[in-house]
């Protein structure tokens, strides 16, 4: 069985400060594509808050040179890939948070590009030895005095080679004290790569098999870190245990099935410095549970910049801010669209994703601008105004290791309509089935279908002024910030220290 968190310590009997470096492709606020970012700007900054020291280290992208404040070279580091020798260097912003230190791998061949794994043509061909290259850095980063860590953190598979790594006999001293702990964010995203691209992580032969990163007569890196870190943790309860079953394992069902009693599922914190509706600087008027009038004018503000009809003050307005992919459940939203527009509702949607969605959304806009309004595009601001705007959020994904965006909608008191996976089933309960403590409206069928019966629920529910005053208030009492997904993170730093000190 899953475990939902790992066991409780009795963590005062400790009085030794840890040192973790956290490693990841992207943090917030110095590069991002999606919620990865999210995490790797504010668990550590949490995790740091309750003493421990923590360090954070990422590639540096051209995007994230104007962020950085005022850096500092600490180290040249020299790595080899295959035939290939590069020089890499550590940078320090010494203008960061005091709170978490802040350290980039520059590589400029690598890493200075526009996009962070793709541009407009798709995903960058050298993905492989970019990453391989960054995690051999993180090593060599580790062996820096005064950098050697108790714990190394590790994001998805653009990291996950590090623990593959610290199994090698030149290794051995920092393997005897650091413990590796990989977060599975997504796991769909694996980093598979023909067999020639094992030659390049200068791995022993006794790691191409299929108990090791051989996968299918391929090299799966993430594959690599599962079975090589100390142990392993996904961003849900829920995922954790769908991560194991055919459905959701995603052929690596599996080995996560071997690993299972390693496996903890820990939810995503909301950053609520950055969303909360009582101080957002983005949106037009500020409101809180107490008083929320400025709701209103957030959502006349929001019905102005789509041009959309000021009737739907008083008519409900959906929301949606994701990618436009299957993942998402627009293949659901999109059969049910023309169904919805019978309905007196108004939509706002935000993001980027497939040409097909695109096309579709944008014809909708074109038919029912009056109705529909669609930004195809990624803005901050726009995103803090939906979520202010909007009284319903929808997000039907057919899989969701987390989820930040339902998180937001709650704090903002938008009521969220999503399928009931991953982080969503962990965090959204339908109010309909439990009257007392519901905070939202909740379908389990991947079907069409089933997400009309649910938005036509939400939709009744809003004519009911009264009992929709309730549940908005009772959405923003939620509070699902880092506080305590930190601590368990915590308890499972001390876990997989007395696991390396069992071992030795």
């Amino acid at each position: 069985m899953v475990c939902a968190h790992p066991p409780h310590h009795v963590c005062q009997q400790y009085v030794i400060v840890m040192h973790i470096v956290y490693v990841s492709s992207e943090v917030e606020p110095f590069a991002k594509t999606g919620g990865l970012a999210d995490v790797s700007g504010a668990l550590p900054r949490s995790i740091a808050r309750r003493g421990e020291r923590i360090s954070v280290i990422t590639p540096l992208y051209s995007e994230t040179r104007p962020r950085i404040q005022s850096p500092v070279a600490i180290a040249d580091i020299q790595v080899t890939a295959g035939s290939r020798r590069l020089t890499m260097q550590v940078l320090k912003d010494t203008g960061a948070s005091d709170e978490v230190s802040v350290y980039f791998v520059r590589c400029d061949e690598l890493f200075d590009r526009d996009g962070l794994y793709e541009n407009t043509r798709g995903a960058f061909p050298d993905n492989h030895l970019r990453f391989i290259c960054f995690c051999k850095a993180v090593v060599e980063f580790c062996r820096i005095p005064g950098m050697q860590p108790d714990i190394l953190h590790l994001n998805d598979w653009q990291t996950a080679l590090i623990a593959a790594f610290l199994k090698q006999p030149e290794n051995k001293q920092l393997l005897s004290t650091c413990a590796t702990i990989l977060t599975i964010h997504n796991l769909a995203y694996q980093g598979v790569f023909p067999p020639e691209v094992f030659d390049l992580t200068g791995l022993p032969p006794s790691f191409w098999n299929p108990e090791q990163l051989e996968f299918w007569n391929q090299i799966n890196v993430l594959k690599g870190g599962i079975v090589n870190a100390d142990l392993i943790t996904t961003v849900s309860p829920t995922y954790a245990h769908e991560i194991t079953t055919p459905e959701f394992g995603c052929g690596l069902e599996g080995v996560l099935a071997n690993r299972e009693q390693d496996l903890y599922g820990i939810l995503n914190g909301a950053d609520y410095n950055a969303w909360d509706p009582a101080r957002d600087s983005l949106i037009k008027t500020c409101y809180s549970s107490h008083d929320l009038s400025g709701k209103q004018a957030c959502k006349r503000e929001l019905i102005k910049r789509f041009k959309l009809d000021p009737k739907l003050m008083r008519r409900p307005l959906i929301g949606c801010i994701s990618r436009l992919v299957d993942q998402k459940g627009f293949d659901l939203i999109s059969a049910i669209f023309k169904e919805l527009l019978k309905t007196d509702m108004g939509f706002v949607l935000l993001g980027t994703g497939e040409q097909r969605y695109h096309t579709f959304f944008s014809r909708m806009a074109q038919q029912h601008p009056e109705r529909v309004g669609v930004l195809l595009n990624y803005d901050n601001g726009a995103a803090h105004q939906i979520e202010a705007g909007c009284d319903l959020f929808m997000m039907p994904s057919r899989y969701e290791p987390c989820g930040l965006t339902q998180i937001y909608s709650l704090k903002y008191g938008t009521v969220p309509v999503v399928r009931s996976t991953g982080g969503l089933a962990d965090t959204i309960i339908d109010c309909d089935l439990d009257p007392e403590h519901g905070n939202g409206f909740v379908f389990k069928p991947a079907s069409a279908t089933a997400l009309l019966e649910t938005v036509e629920r939400a939709l009744a529910c809003f004519r009911q002024p009264e009992r929709w005053q309730t549940l908005m208030k009772r959405c923003m009492a939620c509070d699902f910030s880092w506080d305590a997904s930190a601590g368990r993170y915590l308890e499972l730093y001390r876990k997989a220290q007395d696991l390396k000190t069992d071992e030795a």
